[in-house]
């Protein structure tokens, strides 16, 4: 059995984050090759569950449940069809010097003992709760798991320390506290488990941005009249899983006098001459996710759209030149405009236009930059954090809108960014 993931085997280098940062990220092939060293998949694994057991320690909680997907990935390297995530049909355990217990769907379980062999196989079980109550807690299956979990609990000498629960089923939190357990939240111990990335998840995260490097470069040999928002959405979808995504999250294509304001979604709505039209490419390569827009004109622009293009340009440039160790997230919100400044009336509705936010296994992740909340909660930027930056403005002609988004690493000395596709200056699709 590989020492992967076995708490008592796990030592002070597995947090070490292995970071280089000399010369240019990488963003390597997707095979595993014998002649160059790639991502390190065990290194990656002890790398987060260490991570995770010290995020542990430092809280009141003395166990971990988790049903978020990306926790539960995080923990135990599973995973198995994008159509689970929304079921909360697989749970993972966290408890005392024990190696990480996983319940998943019926014979996903007989798989993981059989090829994840990083995992203790006993702690490899089939299980399931309330699949977001279509199997009503009267059949009794919260009750059952409840009272096992809390056994394996006090078996680990952890009964008298609460149990941090990312988030459950009503239903499962009241059998949890039935069987003595104290819960409390266990979201904010993962995500600030999450928060540093190691090499590796830096290197999946580069290679996750290279992809939409070229469905972007695709997107623009592509935008002309005849075409509609959900023909690119459809071409994105195609290209990406023929590179090798494991899960395009969601698309956003926007264009003409959808935007403004903001829809966040896509229609099926054709591309004219002169549209201004945006695109946010939501997808995860191994589990780790891009959030990556670009902004076009189709044929030829007007002044004004010109005029959007180069202030959301010069919001973004002004936030990464901000990005380094030690500065705080509000330090970096100020330099942005304020909601009214750009046509909202205050910063609930213009949450998400000028934003930060983390990448990793999930889309959104710590740290979260914007006026919002940054200004009275900041967090202090730290070596190895990877997130975007997006801004929005609109056009003075009332209904364009220019939006850009940048993935930036954040490296000892400032950052770097890893979305490439040029948007320095306005791209024009098949000018005319």
């Amino acid at each position: 059995m590989s020492r992967a993931l076995l708490p008592n085997l796990l030592t002070p280098q597995d947090l070490e984050p292995h970071w280089k940062w000399e010369g240019r990220l990488p963003a390597w092939g997707h095979t595993s090759v014998d002649f160059e060293r790639r991502i390190d998949h065990d290194r990656l694994r002890r790398y987060r569950l260490a991570r995770t057991r010290q995020a542990l320690q430092a809280s009141q909680a003395g166990t971990l449940l988790l049903f978020d997907v990306n926790n539960i990935r995080y923990v135990s390297a599973t995973k198995i069809g994008e159509w689970e995530r929304d079921k909360m049909c697989r749970f993972c355990l966290l408890t005392g010097d024990d190696a990480p217990y996983v319940w998943d769907f019926g014979s996903a379980a007989m798989h993981h003992k059989k090829y994840s062999d990083w995992l203790v196989p006993e702690h490899c079980r089939a299980g399931v709760v309330g699949m977001r109550g279509t199997i009503p807690p009267e059949f009794g299956l919260m009750r059952k798991y409840a009272r096992e979990i809390a056994g394996l609990i006090r078996d680990a000498g952890m009964a008298d320390m609460p149990v941090g629960v990312d988030y459950a089923e009503t239903a499962m939190f009241h059998a949890l506290q039935e069987e003595g357990l104290k819960v409390v939240d266990g979201q904010q111990v993962m995500l600030a488990a999450r928060e540093i990335k190691n090499w590796d998840e830096i290197q999946l995260l580069t290679q996750a941005a290279s992809m939409v490097d070229g469905v972007y470069h695709m997107i623009y040999e592509e935008l002309k009249p005849g075409i509609r928002e959900n023909d690119i959405v459809a071409l994105s979808n195609k290209m990406l899983y023929e590179m090798g995504s494991d899960d395009v999250e969601a698309i956003n294509a926007i264009s003409g006098e959808r935007c403004n304001p903001h829809p966040h979604n896509f229609t099926d709505r054709y591309f004219r001459p002169g549209d201004q039209a945006f695109f946010d490419i939501l997808q995860s390569y191994q589990g780790y996710r891009t959030c990556y827009y670009r902004t076009f004109n189709i044929g030829r622009a007007t002044p004004a759209q010109n005029d959007a293009y180069v202030k959301a340009r010069e919001w973004i440039d002004a936030s990464i030149a901000m990005i380094r160790p030690g500065v705080s997230t509000d330090k970096v919100a100020a330099v942005w405009p304020k909601a009214e400044d750009f046509g909202f009336p205050n910063e609930d509705a213009a949450f998400g236009l000028q934003f930060g936010h983390g990448l990793g296994l999930a889309l959104h992740e710590r740290p979260i930059i914007s006026r919002a909340v940054s200004m009275d909660h900041p967090m202090e930027i730290q070596t190895g954090m990877v997130f975007a930056l997006e801004t929005y403005c609109p056009a003075t002609d009332g209904y364009s809108a220019a939006r850009i988004e940048e993935e930036v690493v954040v490296t000892d000395t400032g950052c770097e960014v890893i979305s490439l596709f040029p948007a320095e200056d306005l791209p024009i699709a098949n000018r005319y």
